[in-house]
């Protein structure tokens, strides 16, 4: 468990339901409170260069030299029916180590002519499409991780926010129910300075959907569902997420 945090009643999280009523099962949205930001979920890529082959492929010729096991899903065979290996990870991410460097979402939209997120658009699996044209990615790239920053950026984060309101801010955490393993959702409180163990925290699947301190000055939030990571709070905090040379992020008016 988040070494510090504790679990507290559900209805802390009340206030962010006012806002989002759908939220319960992968995140409440903050809105522009009043100024908001995107953290786009880091990818990497192999850095000998590109390669055809995809994630799926890879997994086909596993499966076929019999090196992995079906994934089987309440009886059903997900590979007999077809389901796309797209090599994006669900939840925790982060570095994959020797061999791999940082790719940034606007170094790939540059080279496959698109917007880094399509207008009215949030980041998500319909971003970058010319990646990922039949669904899964080239095995030489680690797409974004969805429901979850990766682990460097989790952290750089917390050391923003922790400039912004101080290591000793009281805080609570939400956990969705939809990245929770045990399907219910959990509200923690605990300090920003040990935010860091939120990552790891049995209770969830990496960040929390939700994170905010006690004066409700700022609210993160990673959605279940999405490639990024929105913080809305006070223009000058989101000014220092959008110029942080670690981290990349960017304004989405319409989202």
């Amino acid at each position: 468990m988040g070494d510090g945090w504790r679990e507290v009643a559900l209805d802390e999280a009340d206030w962010l339901a006012e806002l989002r009523p759908d939220g319960a099962l992968t995140g409440y949205d903050p809105g522009g409170r009043p100024d908001a930001v995107w953290i786009l979920h880091a990818m990497y890529e192999w850095e000998t260069g590109a390669t055809l082959t995809t994630h799926h492929d890879l997994r086909r010729s596993l499966l076929d030299a019999n090196l992995v096991e079906p994934e089987l899903v309440g009886g059903i065979n997900l590979d007999e029916w077809g389901v796309v290996d797209t090599g994006g990870a669900v939840g925790r991410s982060q570095h994959p180590g020797p061999g791999w460097r940082r790719l940034t979402w606007a170094e790939l939209a540059a080279r496959t002519d698109e917007p880094v997120v399509p207008p009215g658009s949030a980041p998500d699996f319909r971003s970058l499409p010319g990646a990922h044209p039949d669904g899964s990615w080239p095995a030489s790239i680690e797409p974004p991780g969805e429901g979850s920053l990766d682990r460097e950026g989790w952290l750089r984060l917390l050391d923003l926010l922790i400039a912004w309101s101080g290591p000793d801010t009281a805080c609570f955490a939400y956990i969705a129910r939809g990245a929770a393993p045990d399907q219910e959702p959990h509200v923690l409180a605990g300090p920003l300075r040990e935010a860091a163990a939120l990552y790891d925290d049995e209770r969830g699947s990496g960040s929390p959907a939700n994170l905010w301190p006690a004066d409700r000055s700022w609210v993160t939030w990673s959605d279940w569902d999405l490639w990024g990571t929105k913080v809305a709070g006070p223009p000058a905090l989101v000014e220092a997420i959008l110029t942080d040379p670690e981290l990349e992020a960017l304004r989405l008016p319409w989202a």
